[in-house]
């Protein structure tokens, strides 16, 4: 019963990220109602989103393409940061990072909660022909903190990443989306490598919600244009700041 209640999730978790963003916010809880530490919980949640992050890319694969290919250095504060993000969490006990929880979820609430503001400005700079900057490697410094913060915790990253990308010279939110989604299966990638051995990741629950996961981003991209995302966001600051609230009252 618990794995059908896990799948389903997972499937209501694909559907958000591909809708509005912001699916962990409702896993992340979920997995702890399971029985999971917050610390397992975070761990697992990698496994959780990968295969939706995977197929979301392909499905971006021909907008993927139309991205030149020096954006790939992008790529390698990915690796470096998610990497150190993953081997802070490794170093971070587990009563220490309880107690870090709730204020990581109230910040990935808040980030979601102003996402209207964040799509302002990407269409203001998908209209606008200004100039950005034409080197990718000042860019890819300042990416290395967000990159930390995806490796470390990853509820919140995708809309800090579709923020930086509004800084690039790029100006189809396809291709955004294309190029956060490969970054965000990168980081995923990366943080299970680094944290494999602490042999704190649930398989079980991870690859049940996981295969959800993947139905339900599939599932999402059809019903974007029949789901009201601002109603969705609602259900989702709800949820997250209820979270962070039981965390803290349980922490403090």
């Amino acid at each position: 019963m618990k794995e059908i209640l896990l799948f389903g999730v997972g499937i209501v978790v694909g559907a958000m990220n591909a809708i509005a963003g912001g699916g962990m916010l409702l896993g992340f809880p979920v997995l702890l109602a399971a029985g999971l530490s917050p610390l397992t919980a975070n761990m697992t949640s990698n496994v959780v989103v990968l295969p939706g992050l995977v197929s979301s890319a392909y499905g971006y694969r021909k907008y993927l393409r139309r991205v030149p290919r020096r954006y790939a250095v992008l790529l390698i504060p990915c690796l470096v940061g998610a990497a150190l993000g993953a081997l802070i969490l490794r170093l971070t006990p587990s009563g220490r990072f309880q107690d870090l929880v709730p204020g990581l979820v109230l910040f990935a609430v808040v980030l979601f909660a102003f996402q209207p503001l964040l799509h302002f400005r990407l269409r203001r700079h998908l209209h606008s022909k200004a100039k950005q900057p034409k080197s990718l490697l000042p860019m890819s410094l300042a990416l290395l903190p967000m990159m930390i913060y995806g490796g470390y915790f990853g509820p919140g990253f995708g809309f800090m990443m579709l923020a930086f990308l509004g800084f690039t010279k790029l100006h189809e939110i396809h291709q955004m989306n294309a190029l956060k989604n490969v970054a965000g299966s990168v980081i995923a990638l990366v943080s299970i490598a680094c944290l494999f051995s602490a042999h704190r990741i649930n398989w079980h629950y991870g690859l049940v919600m996981g295969t959800g996961n993947f139905a339900g981003g599939y599932l999402g991209v059809r019903l974007t244009e029949r789901v009201s995302s601002h109603a969705l966001r609602i259900v989702v600051i709800v949820i997250g700041l209820g979270t962070a609230t039981y965390l803290g009252l349980r922490s403090y």
